[in-house]
Protein backbone atom coordinates (compact mmCIF):
# COMPACT_ATOMS: atom_id res chain seq x y z
CA UNK A 1 0.00 0.00 0.00
CA UNK A 2 1.26 3.46 -0.90
CA UNK A 3 0.84 6.24 1.66
CA UNK A 4 -2.28 8.35 1.69
CA UNK A 5 -3.81 11.41 3.32
CA UNK A 6 -6.13 10.48 6.20
CA UNK A 7 -9.15 12.83 5.98
CA UNK A 8 -10.00 12.12 9.63
CA UNK A 9 -6.85 13.99 10.74
CA UNK A 10 -6.45 17.76 10.73
CA UNK A 11 -3.56 19.43 8.95
CA UNK A 12 -0.88 20.68 11.36
CA UNK A 13 1.31 23.49 9.96
CA UNK A 14 4.98 23.49 10.85
CA UNK A 15 7.48 26.36 10.89
CA UNK A 16 10.06 25.93 8.16
CA UNK A 17 13.28 27.90 7.59
CA UNK A 18 14.81 27.96 4.10
CA UNK A 19 18.57 28.21 3.73
CA UNK A 20 20.26 28.81 0.39
CA UNK A 21 23.95 27.96 0.19
CA UNK A 22 25.61 29.91 -2.60
CA UNK A 23 28.57 32.15 -3.32
CA UNK A 24 26.66 33.99 -6.06
CA UNK A 25 22.95 34.17 -5.27
CA UNK A 26 21.04 36.90 -3.52
CA UNK A 27 17.36 37.07 -2.65
CA UNK A 28 16.46 38.40 -6.10
CA UNK A 29 18.22 35.55 -7.92
CA UNK A 30 17.46 32.70 -5.52
CA UNK A 31 15.09 30.67 -7.70
CA UNK A 32 15.63 27.45 -5.74
CA UNK A 33 14.79 29.13 -2.44
CA UNK A 34 11.74 30.65 -4.11
CA UNK A 35 10.55 27.18 -5.18
CA UNK A 36 10.78 25.92 -1.60
CA UNK A 37 9.06 28.98 -0.12
CA UNK A 38 6.25 28.79 -2.67
CA UNK A 39 5.64 25.09 -2.10
CA UNK A 40 5.78 25.14 1.69
CA UNK A 41 3.44 28.13 1.97
CA UNK A 42 1.02 26.71 -0.59
CA UNK A 43 0.93 23.52 1.49
CA UNK A 44 -0.14 25.59 4.53
CA UNK A 45 3.15 25.72 6.45
CA UNK A 46 4.75 28.90 7.80
CA UNK A 47 8.02 30.35 6.55
CA UNK A 48 9.86 30.81 9.84
CA UNK A 49 13.00 32.37 8.34
CA UNK A 50 15.03 32.60 5.17
CA UNK A 51 18.75 33.16 4.73
CA UNK A 52 21.52 32.90 2.15
CA UNK A 53 25.02 31.92 3.26
CA UNK A 54 28.21 31.32 1.30
CA UNK A 55 29.64 27.86 0.67
CA UNK A 56 31.62 27.80 3.92
CA UNK A 57 31.21 24.96 6.36
CA UNK A 58 31.22 27.09 9.51
CA UNK A 59 28.79 29.67 8.08
CA UNK A 60 26.36 26.90 7.13
CA UNK A 61 26.72 25.09 10.45
CA UNK A 62 26.40 28.36 12.35
CA UNK A 63 23.09 29.18 10.65
CA UNK A 64 21.87 25.64 11.30
CA UNK A 65 22.80 25.91 15.00
CA UNK A 66 20.97 29.23 15.30
CA UNK A 67 17.79 27.78 13.83
CA UNK A 68 18.11 24.55 15.85
CA UNK A 69 18.24 26.70 18.99
CA UNK A 70 15.20 28.73 17.91
CA UNK A 71 11.96 27.17 19.22
CA UNK A 72 10.09 28.91 16.39
CA UNK A 73 11.81 26.67 13.79
CA UNK A 74 10.65 23.05 13.41
CA UNK A 75 12.28 22.25 10.07
CA UNK A 76 15.20 23.57 8.01
CA UNK A 77 15.37 22.92 4.28
CA UNK A 78 18.52 23.99 2.47
CA UNK A 79 19.32 24.21 -1.20
CA UNK A 80 22.78 24.19 -2.72
CA UNK A 81 26.26 22.94 -1.95
CA UNK A 82 25.48 19.21 -2.08
CA UNK A 83 27.58 18.36 -5.12
CA UNK A 84 31.15 17.13 -5.37
CA UNK A 85 33.13 20.26 -6.24
CA UNK A 86 35.65 21.76 -3.85
CA UNK A 87 33.23 24.44 -2.60
CA UNK A 88 30.36 21.99 -1.98
CA UNK A 89 30.44 21.52 1.80
CA UNK A 90 26.77 21.51 2.80
CA UNK A 91 26.67 17.78 3.71
CA UNK A 92 29.76 18.15 5.89
CA UNK A 93 28.22 21.17 7.66
CA UNK A 94 24.98 19.29 8.24
CA UNK A 95 26.84 16.20 9.52
CA UNK A 96 28.62 18.39 12.06
CA UNK A 97 25.32 19.28 13.76
CA UNK A 98 23.30 16.06 13.39
CA UNK A 99 22.31 14.05 16.43
CA UNK A 100 20.78 11.44 14.11
CA UNK A 101 21.05 10.98 10.36
CA UNK A 102 18.03 10.11 8.23
CA UNK A 103 19.83 8.06 5.59
CA UNK A 104 16.62 7.16 3.79
CA UNK A 105 16.07 10.77 2.72
CA UNK A 106 19.17 10.95 0.52
CA UNK A 107 18.57 7.45 -0.78
CA UNK A 108 14.96 8.22 -1.71
CA UNK A 109 15.88 11.59 -3.21
CA UNK A 110 18.44 9.95 -5.51
CA UNK A 111 15.98 7.21 -6.45
CA UNK A 112 13.37 9.82 -7.43
CA UNK A 113 15.99 11.91 -9.21
CA UNK A 114 17.24 8.94 -11.21
CA UNK A 115 13.90 8.78 -13.04
CA UNK A 116 14.51 12.33 -14.30
CA UNK A 117 18.26 12.73 -14.74
CA UNK A 118 19.54 9.16 -14.87
CA UNK A 119 22.95 8.31 -13.50
CA UNK A 120 23.81 12.01 -13.00
CA UNK A 121 21.93 11.69 -9.71
CA UNK A 122 25.00 9.97 -8.26
CA UNK A 123 26.58 13.44 -7.99
CA UNK A 124 23.98 14.49 -5.41
CA UNK A 125 24.84 14.26 -1.74
CA UNK A 126 21.37 15.22 -0.51
CA UNK A 127 21.17 14.47 3.19
CA UNK A 128 18.90 14.81 6.22
CA UNK A 129 19.00 14.46 9.96
CA UNK A 130 17.70 15.65 13.30
CA UNK A 131 19.28 17.94 15.89
CA UNK A 132 17.79 19.64 18.93
CA UNK A 133 14.28 18.58 17.98
CA UNK A 134 14.61 20.15 14.50
CA UNK A 135 14.48 18.31 11.19
CA UNK A 136 17.27 19.25 8.76
CA UNK A 137 17.06 18.55 5.01
CA UNK A 138 19.72 19.43 2.42
CA UNK A 139 18.68 19.47 -1.25
CA UNK A 140 20.73 20.24 -4.36
CA UNK A 141 20.80 23.80 -5.68
CA UNK A 142 18.65 23.54 -8.79
CA UNK A 143 14.99 24.60 -8.79
CA UNK A 144 14.08 21.22 -10.30
CA UNK A 145 15.82 19.31 -7.52
CA UNK A 146 14.03 21.44 -4.91
CA UNK A 147 10.69 20.77 -6.58
CA UNK A 148 11.47 17.04 -6.73
CA UNK A 149 12.54 16.92 -3.07
CA UNK A 150 9.42 18.75 -1.93
CA UNK A 151 6.90 17.09 -4.22
CA UNK A 152 8.32 13.59 -3.92
CA UNK A 153 9.20 13.43 -0.22
CA UNK A 154 8.75 16.47 2.00
CA UNK A 155 5.19 17.41 1.01
CA UNK A 156 3.94 14.11 2.44
CA UNK A 157 6.37 13.64 5.30
CA UNK A 158 5.64 17.16 6.60
CA UNK A 159 1.88 16.56 6.48
CA UNK A 160 0.41 15.28 9.75
CA UNK A 161 -2.42 13.64 7.81
CA UNK A 162 -0.08 11.41 5.79
CA UNK A 163 -0.31 7.70 6.63
CA UNK A 164 1.07 5.31 7.61
CA UNK A 165 3.51 7.73 9.30
CA UNK A 166 5.08 11.16 8.94
CA UNK A 167 7.70 13.42 10.52
CA UNK A 168 5.18 15.85 12.02
CA UNK A 169 3.64 13.31 14.38
CA UNK A 170 7.13 12.58 15.71
CA UNK A 171 8.07 16.22 16.41
CA UNK A 172 6.97 16.11 20.08
CA UNK A 173 9.09 12.98 20.64
CA UNK A 174 12.37 14.07 19.03
CA UNK A 175 13.84 15.12 22.35
CA UNK A 176 12.18 12.63 24.67
CA UNK A 177 15.60 11.22 25.60
CA UNK A 178 16.33 14.50 27.42
CA UNK A 179 13.26 14.06 29.63
CA UNK A 180 14.21 10.57 30.90
CA UNK A 181 16.60 11.73 33.62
Amino acid sequence: MVGRIDPARNFVPVNIAVLTVSDTRDLASDKSGDVLVERLTQAGHALAARAIVTDERERIAGQLRAWIADPAVDVVISTGGTGVTGRDVTPEAFESVYEKRLDGFGELFRWLSYAKIGTSTIQSRATAGVAGGTYLFALPGSPGACADGWDGILKDQLDYRFRPCNFVELLPRLEEHKRRK
